[in-house]
């Protein structure tokens, strides 16, 4: 049997890891998100928006004490494999992070979210037709980072390409997305945002960006944010003070003939976990 085969120590191990971080994702929001969702209901200064945040802190903690998922959308299964050197890069590795989808999926449990765009076949386990999502990048650590993304907050998300001229409209397109959006994905919202790239990466970037903390924020950021709440959309779209917990963006370089702009928007569950794989 060769060490990355299903039923070695490491094909095991990260099914374990992939199998953990979902569970944990599923389950314990991040502890950033939860600071930033209390720092809001202490300021909001409407009385239904109040009402909306103690709703959402209750189920933070019924979720967290009876070791459920958050939310009965437990989402796409995105996930990032920091890989070392030493470790190898082939087919068995998407396998392994597969199975630990399904076994996920079974132990949590995650519904079954994955069918065919064309037929809508569902196919049972949240794997299939080229799922789960997996991005692999190099590091030190071999980690399993999942990231599960809803889809009321993801049908609301964009790419825009703006011309060169216009970067003085990026804080417009996230306000414009936000605005057209509403309530529809469960604010108050995160939003990743890409810079850069090109078409499909800016949109990776603005996926990236979901996985950062969101209790620290540059100016840039911070602008864009300021911008967002003063929408009034509120909690669950009826109105507030806060709209957006937190805006993250990613930047990378690019034509100098484009500038696109992605936004993706997350729920106010903002799920993310990272697990070690160890051998």
């Amino acid at each position: 049997m060769r060490s990355d085969e299903p039923g070695s120590r490491l094909y095991t191990a990260i099914t374990e890891a992939t199998a953990r971080a979902l569970r944990e994702a599923a389950i314990n929001l991040p502890a950033d998100v939860v600071t930033l969702i209390q720092a809001a209901f202490s300021r909001e200064s409407s009385p239904a928006a109040r009402g909306e945040l103690e709703n959402i802190l209750e189920n933070v903690r019924v979720a967290r004490e009876n070791g459920v998922p958050l939310c009965q959308d437990t989402g796409v299964p995105v996930i990032y494999v920091t890989l070392p050197p030493d470790h190898p890069y082939n087919a068995a590795l998407f396998d392994a992070v597969a199975e630990g989808v399904r076994q996920a999926t079974r132990e949590v449990p995650l519904r079954p979210n994955i069918v065919s765009p064309l037929t809508r076949e569902n196919t049972g386990d949240n794997t299939g037709l080229g799922m789960p999502l997996v991005h692999t990048r190099p590091g030190e650590r071999f980690t399993i980072t999942v990231l599960p993304k809803g889809a009321g907050s993801e049908n609301v998300s964009r790419v825009v390409m703006l011309l060169p001229s216009q970067r003085g409209d990026i804080s417009r397109v996230v306000s414009e997305t936000v605005l057209i959006a509403g309530g529809r994905p469960c604010p108050p919202v995160i939003i990743g945002v890409g810079i850069g790239g090109t078409f499909d990466g800016a949109a990776a970037l603005a996926k990236e960006a979901l996985l950062e903390p969101i209790d620290t924020m540059d100016p840039f950021e911070r602008g864009i944010c300021a911008t967002v709440n003063k929408l009034g959309i509120g909690p669950m779209g009826l109105g507030g003070d806060t709209t957006a917990l937190a805006v993250k963006v990613k930047i990378a370089g690019c034509h100098t003939a484009s500038l696109p702009v992605a936004v993706n928007i997350q729920c106010w569950a903002g799920r993310r976990a990272t697990v070690e794989v160890v051998l």
